[in-house]
């Protein structure tokens, strides 16, 4: 969400308290506040938001305080306005109400609940009762210097005293590739969702470094001297310090025991079909419908598709078929109105050649019937399409024992089809 600063006001727009979070945006611009607000009463026009030049105001009011993020135009409103919300929760169960006076008078409390609840413009830790082991009614901290998150054990997603036998660390990079061709061969669409999803079995309360090659880009990052992948859309799990992520775009995370997903992602780009279907139908009226349909691998040699399924939909009114395949075996399947050539291994670089020959019992007009596209099934291990590589997975652990970290890549098809004449 990235807000720049928060404020709490009194009821006059006066600020009791404030926290700079970014420096993007002068802290002088809350004076307009007030101002705007009375604009808005008198015209009718009341919402949570409000803009000033390239500067939004998003508020809440709460008793006799208002609390104010200044945050830049394009920033996500209804987590701003869900943080907000949290903090007058955790102020609550601090003062047990949230009013001017509680503001003033615990204000050296409430200057470190804002450092914890926030931490570069993103939400941290918003759980009272994480916050209250180590911010004290008596406002100071438990320790004088916070040691790394990771040896506190106060994240709300792990449970403290986990122990395992074998340390072990299972790292899955999966991309699902969504493509559209159009009866005449062209690509009309072409996207990558991926996922990096884990499994940990670790005992204690670790620290996990994820770095990804250098090929990667996210957005923003301002990087635009080598070719690289640009990937849209990046969500992370809650225990990955975007603070971190932010400054030195290191994936820095206390992870949940068992198996989450640690971040997400989409590549919208043109990207070579990795199977390519060409199809040839040919139907003699009132008999019969020939089918000619060539597959063609086109990534790597040295990679392999498995459990390739190729679909292909046929007439409903089609009599038990006559196959022949280069390679796999085809099937017909009348309760879906197609035919399914699988073949359990597609070495890369290779081409292979189906034909398919039915009867046609009853008499149908060609346009009677609807052409749904061809849909194709794969898996490809060891093999991403970004071309995104985990360069190291650390793994830190006050007692220092060795954890084995295993990483593995898959290639699948999404939405993949291709249309027919």
């Amino acid at each position: 969400m990235s807000a720049s600063a928060i404020y709490i006001l009194d009821m006059k727009g006066k600020v009791l308290i404030s926290r700079n979070y970014r420096g993007d945006i002068e802290m002088n611009v809350i004076e307009k506040f007030m101002q705007l607000l009375l604009e808005k009463e008198d015209e009718s026009q009341l919402s949570p938001i409000f803009e000033n030049g390239d500067v939004a105001f998003v508020y809440i009011k709460y008793n006799n305080v208002y609390l104010v993020c200044t945050t830049k135009i394009n920033a996500n409103v209804i987590m701003v306005l869900s943080f907000l919300y949290k903090c007058v929760r955790v102020f609550c169960e601090y003062f047990k109400e949230l009013e001017e006076e509680s503001i003033r008078d615990n204000f050296v409390i409430v200057y470190e609940l804002l450092d914890e609840l926030m931490d570069f413009g993103f939400p941290q830790s918003t759980d009272s009762k994480i916050l209250q082991e180590y911010i004290t009614q008596e406002g100071h901290k438990l320790e004088d210097v916070r040691p790394p998150p990771a040896l506190t054990q106060t994240v709300s997603w792990r449970s403290e005293g986990l122990k395992y036998r074998k340390n072990e660390v299972f790292l899955d990079v999966i991309e699902s590739v969504n493509l559209l061709v159009s009866s005449n061969g062209n690509v009309l669409r072409s996207e990558i969702n991926g996922a990096i999803k884990m499994r940990v079995y670790l005992s204690g309360m670790p620290e996990l470094r994820l770095g990804l090659n250098d090929k990667v880009l996210f957005e923003t990052t301002g990087r635009t001297k080598n070719k690289g992948v640009e990937l849209e859309d990046v969500k992370f799990h809650q225990c990955v310090r975007l603070s971190r992520f932010e400054n030195d775009r290191t994936i820095s995370f206390v992870p949940p025991d068992g198996e989450f997903e640690l971040m997400s992602y989409r590549l919208n780009t043109q990207v070579k079909p990795l199977i390519w279907i060409e199809s040839s139908i040919e139907k003699h009226s009132h008999s019969r419908v020939e089918y000619m349909v060539k597959a063609k691998s086109q990534f790597k040699r040295r990679s392999t598709a498995n459990n390739v399924e190729i679909i292909i939909p046929v007439p409903s009114d089609a009599d038990t078929g006559r196959f022949k395949t280069t390679c796999g075996t085809v099937k017909y399947v009348p309760e879906k109105n197609s035919m399914i050539w699988s073949m359990k291994s597609f070495p890369g670089g290779k081409e292979f050649l189906m034909r398919a020959h039915f009867q046609l019992p009853s008499v149908q007009s060609e346009d009677q019937e609807a052409k749904p596209p061809i849909q194709v099934k794969f898996e490809i291990p060891y093999f991403t399409t970004s071309g995104i590589q985990v360069r190291y997975l650390k793994i830190i652990e006050k007692s220092g024992y060795q954890a084995l970290p295993w990483v593995r890549y898959i290639t699948q098809n999404g939405d993949y089809q291709i249309r027919t004449q």
